[in-house]
């Protein structure tokens, strides 16, 4: 059996193979009508990963409050008409995914980086009020380069935000969903908080490393508490800033490590975001490395994404105890059905939707 093919349990969630779908924010939301609300675009475009033979789905960034969606059209899971969207695209992935697809949701804030225009917009930067944006927050008042500067949080702020974490797990057990992801990476609310690049704070917020980290693990405990213990929990990490001075593989090695104590049973190892200034090196498969580091030294189970675009990368990843699994993002857009053909390249039968059986490739060998 081919290593990307082979199961995982984590918790009491089995999966049935080790090849995943990355949260891609979809920008799709109605923002008059709907604002926040999954749609139709949503149900075809996660459902056809399902069927698709994906064995987990990670939804786009789901925000926890109306101000931290990254744009106007985002999603989110502050209020019950979401929640009832949501359920409606779980029941379709667990009736149709044809490898007892499971499917979690990536609770996010996007702090500083919030109330921007989709990348389809035809423009750039935050938008104003009379546009349908807002006044943003962070943990400092330095803004991103391009976006308008946020408002320093206060510590009830703080406080509500956790609060506003907790609620929106809440409502993703109810919903259905069988797991979650906190999304602590990409320069969004918890890394600005994590990264001596953007937090200025004096408080306990800030300062040293575990005051950086400190707003991280408390939403980890947060919602660890409210969700049941047979439920696993991820975290997305950056695991480096790509810029001087910022957070490091070191730095997020002893993160995880306390991800680990606080209860976060696997890793969502990607990196940068933090700063326009960063200096990335891309390559096929030029994060797995930084999930290698991490699933050896911090002792914790790792998924790895960035530029796996072939059945082969992932199955290298997997097979050299690089990641436990590996999330597939670009090149699932380009081919929803990425996992039925890595099957049939890596020479493993999975199963296939009744109504597509007559498409399976036949082997001549």
């Amino acid at each position: 059996m081919p290593a990307l093919f082979q199961p995982l349990t984590l918790r009491s969630m089995e999966l049935e193979h080790r090849g995943w779908v990355s949260p891609m924010c979809q920008y799709s939301c109605d923002p008059d009508d709907a604002p926040g609300v999954p749609n139709d675009w949503h149900l075809v475009h996660l459902g056809g990963f399902a069927t698709g033979g994906a064995a987990m789905i990670l939804t786009e960034a789901a925000a926890v409050n109306a101000a931290g969606r990254i744009s106007p059209r985002d999603a989110g899971l502050y209020n019950d008409d979401q929640a009832a969207a949501w359920q409606r695209i779980i029941s379709f992935v667990h009736r149709h995914g044809v490898a007892g697809t499971k499917i979690g949701v990536q609770l996010a804030h996007a702090g500083r980086k919030a109330s921007t225009y989709w990348p389809f917009s035809g423009k750039h930067g935050s938008v104003p009020a009379s546009d349908g944006g807002w006044d943003t927050v962070g943990p400092s008042t330095t803004a991103f380069e391009g976006y308008a500067a946020p408002a320093a949080m206060t510590g009830e702020q703080i406080h509500g935000v956790i609060a506003d974490y907790a609620a929106a797990a809440v409502r993703a057990v109810d919903a259905g969903f069988d797991t979650m992801e906190i999304h602590g990476a990409h320069g969004y609310l918890l890394h600005q908080f994590q990264s001596p690049l953007i937090n200025q704070r004096s408080d306990e917020w800030g300062g040293d490393e575990a005051g950086r980290n400190r707003l991280m693990l408390a939403v980890v405990d947060a919602v660890r508490a409210v969700i049941p213990d047979s439920m696993p929990l991820l975290l997305r990490i950056s695991a480096t800033d790509w810029a001087p001075g910022g957070v490091d593989q070191a730095a997020s090695v002893r993160l995880a490590r306390e991800a680990a104590a606080h209860g976060v049973d696997l890793v969502d190892v990607s990196s940068g975001g933090a700063v326009a200034n960063q200096q990335i090196k891309p390559g096929l498969g030029y994060q797995t490395g930084f999930s290698a580091v991490i699933r050896g030294e911090a002792g914790i189970a790792t998924g790895t994404v960035g530029l796996v675009t072939t059945p082969g990368q992932a199955e290298h990843a997997i097979a050299t105890g690089q990641a436990d699994g590996v999330f597939i993002a670009r090149a699932a857009l380009r081919d929803p059905h990425w996992w039925l053909r890595a099957a049939f390249d890596l020479g493993y039968d999975i199963s296939w939707p009744p109504q597509y059986e007559r498409a399976i490739p036949r082997r001549a060998f």
